[in-house]
C-alpha cells in the first residue's frame, strides 16, 4: 500500500484539532477490549491473546510513514494533503500548516506503551495506552485511532480464536493420545480466501501462527518473517501438496480412482499427500477406493490424507448413528469417516486406550469448522474410542471471518489531557449505554495480581503511570522492546 499515511483517517477526524479547547498540549489514550459478549467458545475464559501490535508500528508507523510522507518533499506531501481536504470538506475549510509542520519535524512525536503480545487480558483491561511528546502535535493521539483501531483488532481476535483451537486439541489430546506431536498442525488455516485484502491475510492470519504451524496462508509466513523474526532463523510455518476439486474434476468421473492412483503412486510416491474426496461420492471413494488402492498406499512411506469438504462436518467424521452404537450392518454414514478407515486400514491403541489410525491414512476436514463443532468432533471421537489425533481441522471462513471489532468490543479512548499546563482527567459515560462504553478515568497503570493476571489502575500520578507492565513500543518514531515470534510462542503457551 503507497497511500500517504497522514489521510489514512476517518474524516471527521480532520477538523478536530481546532476543536480541542485553546491551550491543549497533551491527549493521552488507551486502546482497549471491553466485552467478550459477541465471542462464543467452548473453552471461554473471559480473555483476549493480545498480537499485533509490532508489525503495525513497524509497517505503517515507521516504514510507510518514512517512505510516503517524510521522505517526499515538503510541498508535494503539504499540497496533496491540501488539494484532498479542499475537494472533500471545502476551499480552504482545512489548513495544512500542521501538516508542514510535522513533515518538518522529521517523526511521529509519539510515546506508545503496551503489554507484552502473546499475552492474554481480561476484558477492560487495555493493552496499549498513546501521547503526544511534544505539545503542539496533541492532536496527532486520536488523529491514528481509527487505523490503529482497523490494523489490531483482528490480530488479536485471530490470535485469540487460534489459542481457543490449541486449548481445545491440547485439552482432548490430554485425555486420548500418548503422543502430542500432531498439535502444531492440528489446525491449519485454511482463510486467505475469505479475508478482507492481501493486507489483511497477512496481518491477521499471522495470529493464526501464535498456535499453530500449519497454514496455506503464505502471506502470513511472509509477515511473520519480515517483522516478528528480526530476520533469524525460525521456523514459522508449513504445508502438504494438496488437490484441488479442479483437479479432480479434470480427471473426469469415470477415471477418478485414476486420479487417486496417479497422486498416490505416481507424483507422490512417498510423503505427505491430501486429496479433497468429495467431488462425487465421498462415501465410494472412503471404502471402494481405499480397499483398491490399500496395498500401493500401505507401501508408501508417509501419509494418504483424505478431504471431504461437504456435508455436516461432525456427522462425516463421527457418523450420524450414536456414539456406543456398534451393529454390524451400520452403513459407513451411521459409522463416519474414523470408523470406517479403521476397519479398511486398522491402526494401534495407544497407552491411553484409544485407536490411532494406521500412520498411511489420515483425515482433514476443512470445511464449516468451528470451534463448537471442533469441540463436539474431539468429544464424540473419545466416546467411539478414537484419539483425537486421528484428524485435523481446517480453519477458514467459519473461523476467521464471523467477527467484527466487537466480537471483542475494541475501543480507543482519550481519558487524560493536559490544557494550559493543568491535567484533565477525562471519561466517558453515557446514561443511554449499559455500561459498556463507561471509560478508564485519568492515567492509567498495569500492574499483575497475585494470579499473575493483568489489572487496571485508573485515575493514577504522573509517577504511577510510568510504572507497571505497559511497556515503551514506540518513542519519537523508533520501535522499542522488539520481540521474536518464538517467544510470543513460548509465552502464549505458557498461559494454556
Amino acid at each position: 500500500m503507497n497511500m500517504n499515511p497522514i489521510l489514512a483517517i476517518d474524516g471527521y477526524k480532520v477538523s478536530h484539532r481546532e476543536q480541542y479547547p485553546a491551550g491543549t498540549t497533551k491527549v493521552y489514550s488507551n486502546f482497549t477490549p471491553r466485552s467478550d459478549r459477541h465471542f462464543h467458545s467452548p473453552v471461554a475464559d473471559g480473555k483476549l491473546v493480545f498480537f499485533g501490535l509490532q508489525g503495525f508500528l513497524q509497517w505503517f508507523l515507521v516504514d510507510l510513514f518514512n517512505a510516503q510522507f517524510f521522505a517526499r518533499p515538503e510541498a508535494e506531501v503539504v499540497d496533496e494533503y491540501q488539494a484532498v481536504m479542499d475537494s472533500y470538506i471545502g476551499k480552504g475549510a482545512v489548513s495544512a500548516d500542521h501538516i508542514r509542520a510535522l513533515h518538518q519535524l522529521g517523526y511521529l512525536p509519539l510515546h506508545i506503551k503496551a503489554l507484552d503480545e502473546g499475552s492474554k487480558v481480561a476484558m477492560k483491561v487495555p493493552v496499549l495506552t498513546i501521547t503526544n511528546t511534544l505539545p503542539e502535535f496533541f492532536w496527532l493521539v486520536n488523529y491514528l485511532e481509527t487505523v490503529l483501531s482497523a490494523e489490531l483488532w483482528k490480530s488479536s481476535t485471530n490470535a485469540t480464536i487460534a489459542h481457543h483451537y490449541r486449548t481445545i486439541c491440547e485439552r482432548w489430546a490430554e485425555k486420548t493420545c500418548s503422543d502430542i506431536s500432531h498439535l502444531d498442525f492440528q489446525c491449519h488455516d485454511f482463510s486467505f480466501r475469505g479475508m478482507s485484502g492481501l493486507q489483511d491475510t497477512a496481518q491477521a492470519g499471522c495470529g493464526h501462527l501464535l498456535s499453530f504451524k500449519g497454514t496455506d496462508n503464505i502471506p502470513s509466513m511472509l509477515y511473520a518473517r519480515d517483522y516478528y523474526t528480526q530476520g533469524q532463523e525460525c521456523f514459522i510455518a508449513a504445508s502438504i501438496p494438496a488437490t484441488e476439486h479442479s483437479v479432480m474434476c479434470m480427471g473426469e468421473k469415470e477415471s477418478e480412482i485414476e486420479t487417486f492412483r496417479r497422486l498416490i503412486c505416481d507424483l507422490y510416491p512417498n510423503g505427505f499427500v491430501s486429496i479433497v474426496s468429495d467431488t462425487w461420492d465421498y462415501w465410494r471413494v472412503i471404502t471402494e477406493y481405499t480397499r483398491e488402492l490399500k496395498t500401493q498406499i500401505m507401501a508408501r512411506e508417509g501419509r494418504v490424507v483424505f478431504r471431504p469438504d461437504s456435508g455436516d462436518p461432525v456427522e462425516i467424521l463421527c457418523g450420524t448413528c450414536a456414539d456406543d452404537d456398534t451393529r454390524a450392518d451400520r452403513t459407513p454414514e451411521e459409522k463416519g469417516s474414523v470408523e470406517v478407515l479403521w476397519e479398511i486400514f486398522g491402526g494401534t491403541v495407544n497407552d491411553k486406550g484409544f485407536k490411532v489410525l494406521d500412520p498411511h491414512v489420515g483425515l482433514i476436514y476443512g470445511d464449516s469448522i468451528t470451534l463448537e463443532r471442533a469441540e463436539e468432533i474431539l468429544r464424540r471421537l473419545a466416546a467411539k474410542g478414537f484419539a483425537s489425533s486421528n484428524v485435523v481441522f481446517g480453519v477458514g471462513s467459519f473461523t476467521y471471518q464471523y467477527n467484527t471489532r466487537d466480537t471483542f468490543g475494541f475501543a480507543m479512548k482519550a481519558t487524560y489531557g493536559e490544557v494550559n499546563g493543568v491535567g484533565r482527567m477525562i471519561f466517558k459515560e453515557p446514561k443511554t449505554d449499559s455500561g459498556l462504553k463507561r471509560s478508564a478515568r485519568g492515567l492509567l497503570r498495569v500492574e499483575r495480581d497475585d494470579n499473575g493476571d493483568y489489572q487496571l489502575f485508573d485515575e493514577q500520578t504522573l509517577e504511577q503511570e510510568q510504572q507497571g507492565e505497559l511497556k515503551t513500543r514506540f518513542l519519537d518514531g523508533k520501535l522499542h522492546g522488539v520481540e521474536h515470534l518464538e517467544t510470543l510462542r513460548q509465552r502464549l503457551a505458557a498461559q494454556r
